[in-house]
């Protein structure tokens, strides 16, 4: 055993592991993208990084071993900034969203590339419980959204945008098909109450998402009926009243409680908040007499933290239009969902920070000699519209349509690490971000049709589809060059195994790339491992469809 200090600590360790065993054995934590735990390995990453308390020195943990009378630092300002600079470095190189255009347009935050891949396989349940992850009303709003998203949608740059609202309008609708009925499961009563004053999009949307959580939300408006803009200022021919009843009447069977024709005067607004633990104004904009509830106010409303919706007042909230007047009903339906994420932090006493949103790589436009790579997995042809545009899209439609989605966003954005790791050290993207970035470039193997074949999940991805042998017939992979950080670990996999061609770093210097030797296709590259290969790689790079 050896006998060092690691972060002030002394502590003893085997002979013959590298400073990155050790600290982590004792419970220190050190980054990685490019280590394999007991394997040979690369120091390529950087992100390891430690400190020489004795010397000053950085170097990589990966590849030092222990020795005698070390004195180790894994982290402080200046071991925080080389990992950063190696983060953004990395960066610099890598063209691929994290989240895909549309979704970060939309204003309630929606999967729209995943809800598009389930709804083209047919799998409609799985669609809706997506869908209502974040758009507590999906029929009401595949109605009446004016579609930011679609805006944005690369599809467009093409030939037409996906029609993403009449999508997720089919998805809302199929929840008021009586065989489906799908209602989301809650978490048990946590015997804690909230107050929402006002029904308009904002209110609905947070006692959905309270409810979810086990809150009892009780809800009190001035008007007859739920729904506050929804009933004034939408058209019936284009919101038919049955399906804003329906879905409204959703909120209701999971708990929530309505309160119609409630005029909330001074002294019932300070009964409110003695009566619950928690209080959201989210009144619209038209509501008279909030400035005398006591609440501090702006010109524009009620004075509350843009990502927070926290007021001066410990338990009070504010959201929607009574912050901030906002003609897109969909803006103020994300806010409702995201206060009610910033209600649940006060309740759980926790710092209110509101809804947390992770490092995103973006890198712009598509240009023209990429159209034919995002096409690869779409099919051929311009929007489809509705046959009876009143009643929305047939299911075969439906299918038709989510099918010409591109997959803009990457498959690995919960598990990336370089995305995790550029959240946590506030990497920049742009730091060293050359306007020369390298063009998308996706190879395809096999039939377009082979994608008619592919079980039955979370759908695809943009990307190489592989054949991955004949033991592995059945097996998919989507390989994207421009996400990968030639770590070198599927190389190493690779070696290990000895597949025949296998996968190898081709070039020289800067224009170094990984990929299969002698211009060989890249099933004939993994034939024998590619799930552990796509299981290993830190990036998105490589994912399983």
């Amino acid at each position: 055993m050896l006998k060092l200090k690691i972060n002030n600590e002394d502590v003893r360790v085997p002979e013959g592991i590298t400073v990155m065993v050790a600290a982590r054995m004792k419970g220190f934590d050190v980054p990685s993208m490019c280590y394999r735990d007991g394997k040979p390995h690369f120091t390529s990453c950087m992100i390891c990084m430690v400190k020489d308390n004795k010397s000053g020195k950085l170097f990589p943990s990966c590849s030092v071993k222990t020795v005698e009378g070390m004195d180790i630092i894994t982290r402080d300002e200046e071991i925080e900034e080389s990992r950063k600079t190696a983060l953004e470095l990395l960066l610099s190189e890598h063209t691929g969203d994290c989240e895909a255009p549309c979704q970060v347009t939309c204003p309630a935050h929606m999967d729209i590339p995943l809800m598009n891949r389930l709804l083209a396989e047919g799998n409609f349940e799985a669609a809706l419980e997506v869908v209502k992850r974040d758009i507590a009303l999906p029929a009401v709003f595949g109605r009446i959204c004016p579609a930011p998203c679609e805006g944005a949608c690369r599809r467009k740059t093409i030939d037409s945008a996906v029609s993403i609202c009449l999508l997720k309008r089919y998805a809302g609708d199929h929840d008021m098909d009586a065989a489906h009925n799908y209602l989301p499961e809650k978490a048990p009563s946590n015997g804690t109450k909230v107050a929402i004053i006002g029904a308009g999009p904002a209110g609905l949307a947070a006692a959905y998402y309270l409810q979810l959580r086990g809150y009892q939300c009780d809800v009190y408006f001035r008007g007859r009926q739920p729904g506050g803009s929804l009933w004034t200022e939408v058209k019936r021919g284009v919101l038919p009243e049955h399906v804003l009843e329906y879905e409204i009447g959703r909120i209701r069977e999971m708990g929530a409680w309505m309160y119609p024709d409630t005029y909330v005067d001074p002294e019932h607004f300070r009964e409110i908040c003695r009566k619950f633990d928690a209080v959201l104004v989210a009144t619209g904009s038209g509501e008279t007499g909030v400035e005398t509830w006591g609440l501090e106010m702006t010109d524009k409303g009620i004075a509350a933290g843009k990502s927070s919706y926290s007021t001066a007042h410990e338990k009070i909230f504010a959201a929607g239009s009574a912050v901030r007047n906002s003609k897109l009903a969909i803006r103020t339906l994300g806010q409702g969902k995201e206060a009610a994420f910033s209600i649940d932090q006060y309740l759980q006493g926790e710092v209110v920070t509101g809804e947390p949103f992770l490092f995103n790589s973006r890198f712009g436009k598509l240009l023209p000699e990429e159209f034919p790579e995002y096409l690869k997995e779409s099919v051929e042809g311009i929007r489809l519209e509705p046959a009876a545009p009143s009643k929305g899209f047939t299911k075969e439609e439906v299918m038709q349509e989510a099918a010409r989605c591109m997959h803009c966003d990457c498959r690995e954005i919960i598990d990336c690490k370089l995305r995790l790791l550029s959240d946590e050290y506030k990497a920049s993207q742009k730091r060293y971000w050359s306007e020369d970035r390298r063009l998308v470039r996706k190879r395809h193997f096999g039939s377009p049709k082979m994608k008619e074949s592919l079980p039955a999940g979370n759908g695809g991805g943009s990307g190489s589809i592989l054949k991955a042998s004949e033991q592995n017939r059945n097996i998919f992979v989507i390989y994207e060059p421009n996400k990968c950080i030639k770590c070198g670990i599927c190389v190493r996999i690779t070696e290990e195994h000895r597949e025949r061609f296998g996968m190898s770093f081709i070039g020289r210097g800067f224009d170094v790339v990984v990929g299969v030797p002698f211009g060989e296709a890249l099933e004939n590259g993994l034939e024998k491992v590619a799930l552990q290969v796509v299981e290993e790689c830190p990036t998105g790079a490589l994912t399983n469809r």
